[in-house]
């Protein structure tokens, strides 16, 4: 992607104009993002993939004859004869994920690959009956709000105030105060960045897609991180086993021993040595899968020698010094460094860059395609 070339999906911006202006920084309308965009998954398929138990799938129905529990939320997966009716006004079916199931999603997720991929959530389908939305609220994390069919009124708002109602299903805003108000039509789209208050309501049938992307917090990032390299410290720190033959006897019994703080604060340091133990762990967690994906090794049907795709549910990451796939790490240098980036920015290798790889890096991708993580060309 030249990424300093005007795009209609950002308006008539280039990615860098439009990363420099507005991400993380200020909403932008885009009229007719994808001129006449038809929904990539109908009605029908939608509600195909909410009755699947491996889609996360949630249905809030509004209530408004009941005041004192105004809103109603329900786990998926939902069978046709579970959602509420087509004419019955007020009620949303949220489907997330939906690109690590449909080609057509995913080629449209990746029109906006300017953003790292380390960043992308997934795409979530929300369709929605004449008066459905999901209330006032905020969310943690940078979302393009793309209109795929009918009409839907938003009004957003830069509030300071995002304490929610209590007692609710869902996170809605106690005091929403919006600023500004529009309608997008099928093809036209919405960027907010995080914490950017917003209230979307369906004018009539309508489907939006969200491409979301996430911002981990600072906490949960450290946690994942010192979990993945907690695992390697029997390895770093060695089992030499603490001893002190000069403890002299103590009248303070329960007192811990200075010698055995010093003894942790040793096997701590020597586990953190490895200056690639950071970049290793953080990697594999931004390339680890959803919980529930999975894959079915052993369905390859073409040639490999052809050339080799990514499967769309594949998360490949790299660094200075690793390939991250699907959670697990492997050092890369060379020419194999080079094709496997390839392989990561562009999720395909030709029959000719497949020649140029060694024997090692062939006989791993071989595995990656047993496992289904590849997938060969027909």
């Amino acid at each position: 992607m030249n990424i300093d070339q005007p795009l209609q999906l950002l308006g008539g911006l280039s990615p860098s104009t439009f990363m420099r202006r507005h991400w993380q920084k200020k909403p932008l309308v885009i009229r007719q993002a994808i001129p006449g965009l038809t929904a990539p998954l109908d009605r029908a398929e939608l509600f195909d993939l909410a009755a699947q138990d491996d889609v996360p799938s949630r249905l809030v129905i509004q209530t408004p004859a009941t005041p004192l529990k105004p809103w109603r939320l329900k786990q998926g997966p939902f069978g046709r004869k579970n959602l509420p009716a087509l004419k019955q006004a007020g009620w949303t079916l949220l489907v997330q994920g939906v690109d690590l199931h449909d080609a057509r999603v995913r080629a449209l997720r990746d029109q906006f690959r300017f953003v790292p991929d380390a960043r992308l959530d997934d795409v979530m389908v929300s369709y929605a009956s004449d008066g459905g939305g999901v209330g006032p609220h905020f969310d943690s994390y940078d979302v393009f709000l793309l209109q795929a069919q009918g009409q839907r009124r938003w009004r957003i708002g830069r509030q300071k105030n995002l304490d929610l109602q209590p007692g609710m299903p869902l996170k809605i805003l106690a005091n929403f105060a919006p600023e500004q108000e529009f309608v997008l039509n099928a093809g036209d789209m919405l960027y907010l960045p995080p914490r950017y208050a917003h209230d979307g309501v369906a004018l009539g049938e309508c489907m939006t897609y969200s491409i979301g992307f996430r911002s981990p917090a600072a906490g949960e990032l450290a946690q994942e991180i010192l979990q993945r390299m907690a695992e390697q410290a029997c390895d770093e720190a060695g089992d030499t086993l603490y001893r002190d033959p000069a403890q002299a006897a103590q009248t303070q019994c329960a007192k811990i021993p200075e010698g055995l703080v010093a003894f942790a604060r040793e096997a701590l340091e020597k586990s953190l040595r490895d200056p690639l133990a950071l970049h290793r762990a953080l990697g594999e967690y931004l390339s680890e899968p959803k919980a529930q994906v999975w894959f079915e090794g052993g369905q390859n049907h073409g040639d490999p020698d052809q050339g080799v795709r990514l499967d769309r549910r594949t998360q490949m990451l790299y660094d200075e010094a690793h390939i991250f796939i699907n959670g697990e790490s492997f050092l890369a240098r060379g020419q194999d460094a080079k094709l496997m980036r390839a392989l990561a920015d562009q999720h395909y290798l030709s029959a000719a860059q497949l020649k140029k790889l060694s024997a090692g890096a062939r006989e791993l991708l071989d595995q990656w395609l047993d496992d289904g993580w590849l997938q060969a060309e027909l």
